[in-house]
């Protein structure tokens, strides 16, 4: 199973954390999986790419395990641009996961403000 968790600090979403494989398809031609990695490349694209923020990015293939977090500091455009993304991100995977409820998790934590240091 996919697991997706959006880590608060307070309202702020400071990262999202995606682990697992769906187990939906064969790896490689698993839907869930590819749907899930395409929304998270888009917004650190849109992040790193577009508005030239320094949000770290984590990838490790082996476990499978994506993580982005946002850098602190940021103007309050900036900073409203990625809530904007982040939560568009988490209401398109909630409704993945309203579709495929065997295949993957969507949740929120709330996040000490020392995490993803």
């Amino acid at each position: 199973m996919t697991a997706v968790t959006f880590h608060l600090e307070g309202a702020r979403i400071v990262s999202v954390d995606i682990r697992g494989h769906s187990g939906y398809a064969e790896e490689g031609a698993d839907l869930i999986c590819n749907t899930v990695v395409a929304a998270i490349q888009l917004v650190e694209c849109t992040v790193n790419d577009v508005l030239g923020l320094a949000a770290a990015v984590k990838v490790e293939p082996e476990e499978p395990h994506i993580s982005l977090h946002l850098p602190g500091g940021l103007s309050e455009e900036d900073e409203h641009t990625c809530q904007n993304l982040l939560t568009g991100m988490m209401v398109y995977l909630t409704s993945l996961r309203q579709q495929f409820p065997d295949y993957i998790t969507v949740t929120e934590s709330a996040n000490k403000k020392s995490m993803g240091k």
